[in-house]
C-alpha cells in the first residue's frame, strides 16, 4: 500500500529544482525553500536517492516534471515508460505533474533531446490524443512545457503559443510555462517573446520555469542554447516580469542543470524570484490601498511559518541567501543588495 504523505499544495512562491548533489544537505539543513521539483525518470527504480525523496516529501511540496514520454510521438505514449511514470506519481504524490510539448523517441530508440514539433492539425490530433491517455492514467491535469527551439518546419500553420492554448481546449490540460525557453526561442527563431507569453490562456498556467542558457556564435549569427547552466539572466527577468504582470504569480522553478552551484546560489536565484513577484503585486495595488514611505513597513507581512510542517517560504531567508551570494564582495555592493530588501 503506497505511503501517504501531508498534503502540500505548491505554494504560489518560488521552488528549486532538486540535484542529487544536494540531497544529503537538504535533509541535513532543511532550508526556506517554497517547493521542489525532481525529474521522474531518476525515481523510477529503487536507490537511495528514492529513499531520500520520500523523507524530502514529508518536508516540501513537491513537482514531478517528466522530460522522456514523448508527447508528440505518433506512434502513441510507450507503455512500460507511462506505467512507470504513473508508480512515481502513486509513490510520491505530487502536487503538479508536468511534461514536455515534444518528441524524443523514434522506432523505439531514445533520442537524447527533446524535439519540436510540426505545428499543424495533424500534429495536434496526435498530442491530444497522447495527452488524454496521459491524463486518464494518472488521474490528474497535466501542465505541459514550452520548448527551447533552434529551428522550426515549414510546414507549421500555427505558433506554438497557438498551439498550445488549442491542447488546453481540447484536453483540458494546464501549462508550464518556461520563461527561458520562450526567450531562448524568439532570439533563434525571431519572434516577439512578450507576444508569445501574451497569446496563452492565462487561466491555464499552473507553474513558470527560470534559468540561465548560453550564447554561442554559429557563422556570424548567435544562437542561445538552452543549457540551464547559469543563473538567470537580467533580460529572463524582464520577461518573467511581465508574464506575472499578465498572468499573475505562479509557483516558480528555478532550474540548474549543468554546472550545478552551491544549494545557497539555488535558494538565492529562489529569493530574487518571490521578491520580484512581490514587488510587481505591491505596484499593482489598487492606488487607494497605497501607504506613506514612512509606513511601509507596516503593510508588510512576512510569510508565516506553517507549525504542522516546519516550512517556510524563500523571503524568510532572504538575509542568508544574500550573505551567500555576496561572499568576495566588497562592503558597498552588500550594501546595495540589501537595500533591494527594503
Amino acid at each position: 500500500m503506497p505511503k501517504t504523505f501531508p498534503t502540500h499544495p505548491v505554494p504560489c512562491a518560488a521552488g528549486i529544482g532538486l540535484r542529487s548533489i544536494h540531497i544529503a544537505e537538504m535533509l541535513a539543513r532543511r532550508p526556506s525553500a517554497g517547493w521542489i521539483e525532481v525529474h521522474a525518470e531518476n525515481y523510477m527504480g529503487q536507490s537511495a536517492a528514492v529513499d531520500a525523496l520520500e523523507k524530502l516529501r514529508e518536508i516540501y511540496p513537491l513537482s514531478v516534471h517528466g522530460v522522456g514520454l514523448s508527447l508528440g510521438s505518433a506512434s502513441g505514449l510507450d507503455r512500460d515508460h507511462l506505467e512507470r511514470l504513473r508508480l512515481v506519481c502513486q509513490r510520491f504524490q505530487p502536487a503538479i505533474v508536468s511534461e514536455h510539448l515534444a518528441w524524443s523517441v523514434a522506432d523505439g530508440a531514445y533520442l537524447n533531446d527533446l524535439l519540436p514539433l510540426r505545428y499543424d492539425e495533424e500534429a495536434i490530433s496526435i498530442v491530444s490524443r497522447n495527452i488524454g491517455r496521459l491524463q486518464e492514467t494518472l488521474k490528474r491535469r497535466v501542465y505541459i512545457e514550452n520548448l527551447s527551439a533552434y529551428l522550426s518546419f515549414e510546414g507549421s500553420i500555427m505558433s506554438e503559443a497557438e498551439f498550445l492554448a488549442e491542447l488546453v481546449c481540447r484536453t483540458g490540460c494546464g501549462l508550464l510555462l518556461d520563461v527561458n525557453n520562450v526567450y531562448v526561442s524568439a532570439n533563434n527563431l525571431d519572434f516577439d517573446a512578450a507576444a508569445f507569453i501574451d497569446a496563452l490562456p492565462a487561466d491555464a498556467v499552473g507553474e513558470i520555469h527560470l534559468a540561465g542558457h548560453a550564447v554561442n556564435e554559429a557563422d556570424g549569427d548567435v544562437i542561445l542554447i538552452d543549457d540551464h547552466g547559469s543563473r538567470v539572466p537580467p533580460a529572463v527577468w524582464s520577461l518573467y516580469a511581465h508574464a506575472i504582470r499578465r498572468i499573475g504569480p505562479r509557483p516558480t522553478l528555478i532550474e540548474w542543470d549543468t554546472d550545478v552551484p552551491p544549494l545557497d546560489v539555488l535558494l538565492g536565484e529562489a529569493m530574487w524570484a518571490d521578491m520580484l513577484a512581490r514587488r510587481i503585486a505591491f505596484d499593482a495595488r489598487p492606488a487607494e490601498q497605497s501607504v506613506a514611505p514612512d509606513s511601509r513597513f507596516a503593510a508588510m507581512t512576512l510569510p508565516r511559518r506553517d507549525d504542522a510542517t516546519g516550512i517556510r517560504f524563500p523571503a524568510l531567508a532572504a538575509i542568508a541567501a544574500l550573505k551567500a551570494a555576496c561572499r568576495g564582495c566588497g562592503a558597498e555592493d552588500y550594501r546595495r543588495a540589501r537595500h533591494v530588501l527594503h
